[in-house]
């Protein structure tokens, strides 16, 4: 890679990774000269990655407006986390007959990152790649609302915990179940999480 291409990819990950973390509120402007002076690159760079990052719908662009952080409405989230228990649903159904290759007992620390690596065990027991590329996608675009979730609920450690105990030990139809379990929690507490998106 040379080095407009490194920089490209730094720019972009840096970027992505504050939109993920949280960092910044739904529909807040985006300024790429701000950016690029905080990352220490020209301007062209993060426009290209707020291009990017539009194509996987985490950014919006609005005619003479430039780049916002998409809003986030309480029936959109509710779609999202439809979407995603649906996801699971398939991506399980779709499993071949042996065992999976990874564990859950191996989750990550950190509680954003040990969900995302949860959800992408799915994936990772599947033989089609359709699944992870769509998993990995909507593991973006929840992953703000992840972080709000800390705000709304307790216990979220020990809810992945028994997730993680789901997965290693038991069949997938136990499994789905608590998956349900979580989602329809989340469903309940849309209006919540909604509000602790827009906390700074």
């Amino acid at each position: 890679m040379n080095a407009a291409g490194a920089t490209s990819e730094r720019v972009y990950d840096a970027l992505k990774q504050r939109i993920l973390s949280g960092e910044i509120l739904p529909g807040e402007r985006l300024e790429p000269a701000a950016f690029a002076e905080q990352l220490n690159s020209s301007v062209t760079p993060v426009r290209d990655a707020l291009h990017r990052l539009e194509g996987e719908r985490l950014v919006d662009t609005r005619a003479s407006e430039g780049f916002h952080l998409r809003m986030v409405s309480e029936p959109a989230l509710r779609d999202l986390y439809a979407w995603n228990a649906q996801l699971l649903r398939l991506t399980a159904r779709a499993w071949p007959d042996r065992p999976a290759a990874h564990k859950a007992d191996t989750l990550p620390i950190d509680l954003q990152r040990a969900i995302r690596a949860f959800f992408d065990l799915f994936a990772a027991r599947s033989d089609n790649s359709e699944h992870g590329e769509q998993l990995d996608n909507i593991n973006d675009r929840l992953a703000s609302a992840r972080v709000a979730e800390a705000r709304v609920f307790d216990g979220l450690e020990a809810e992945l915990r028994g997730l993680a105990l789901l997965f290693d030990h038991e069949g997938t139809t136990a499994l789905l179940k608590g998956v349900d379990r979580y989602h329809r929690r989340r469903l309940a507490a849309t209006p919540a999480i909604v509000r602790a998106l827009y906390r700074a």
